[in-house]
């Protein structure tokens, strides 16, 4: 298969236009649509190396859309989560070259199934309340595990921010911190693991413009419309995603 043809890289920009626009209006999705997506057609590891650049780029625009200190401030108060996180996200982040395909598939596509089905039906994911350091922490390793073998670690930390009932500005904010900083730290680990390679490398880029303007548009209406139908729009999109994930593992050979 060449990944580098024409209409891999269109679907894959009109799939990082999607990712973006829901990620502007509820704060996370990006890389679990995108995984979805592109490994439909691509395999997931090459799926994995194309969405790392947008999603770290995004992220980090969503980070710092109230400046900097604000920034800092959610760094410091979800400090314990981050370093949980990014220890484990190094550590799996070398799995993937040795996981069976079949085997990534049902890992990040049965989390999402649940995790979005059981929150439509009104049964989300529950934390103690508040958490304390060790379920934070314990919260903070299973995002980084699904984080290093898929680029995916949204549910567990949207579990974690419900919980803390953070404030609807701060947790799209605080979302953007948590994955850009997991962002940065799976780069630097797929760089190592051989799937960040010169053949993913220029995928990963071009995807970044469609993301960034999907991402303007989710803004937009976020700022304008009720968030709520759109978590349940958002909700509804990642279901879908994680039952094509799920199909592709039932099918695969």
């Amino acid at each position: 298969m060449d990944v580098l043809s024409f209409g891999l890289l269109v679907f894959g920009c009109a799939v990082a236009v999607l990712a973006g626009l829901i990620k502007g209006m509820v704060g996370f999705g990006m890389p679990m649509i995108l995984i979805s997506g592109l490994s439909s057609v691509l395999p997931p590891d090459v799926a994995l190396g194309w969405l790392i650049l947008p999603t770290l780029v995004t992220n980090g625009w969503q980070a710092l859309r109230q400046g900097v200190r604000a920034a800092w401030e959610s760094i410091r108060r979800f400090r314990l989560f981050l370093v949980a996180g990014f220890v484990v996200m190094i550590l799996s982040a070398q799995l993937v070259a040795i996981v069976p395909a079949k085997a990534m598939l049902w890992a990040i596509g049965l989390p999402i199934t649940l995790y979005a089905g059981a929150t439509l039906l009104g049964r989300p994911l529950r934390l103690p309340h508040p958490p304390g350091r060790k379920i934070e922490a314990g919260v903070g390793a299973v995002a980084g595990f699904f984080g290093g073998i898929s680029g995916v670690w949204g549910p567990p930390t949207v579990a974690l921010l419900t919980a803390l009932d953070t404030e609807k500005t701060e947790q799209i904010r605080v979302q953007g911190v948590i994955y850009g900083a997991g962002a940065v730290v799976l780069m630097g680990a797929h760089l190592t693991s051989g799937v960040l390679n010169s053949d993913t490398m220029p995928a990963s880029g071009l995807l970044v413009l469609p993301a960034l303007l999907g991402m303007w548009i989710g803004f937009r209406i976020h700022d304008r419309i009720e968030q709520a139908a759109f978590r349940k729009l958002t909700l509804i999109v990642l279901l879908i995603a994680g039952l094509n994930l799920i199909r592709r593992a039932v099918f695969s050979v």
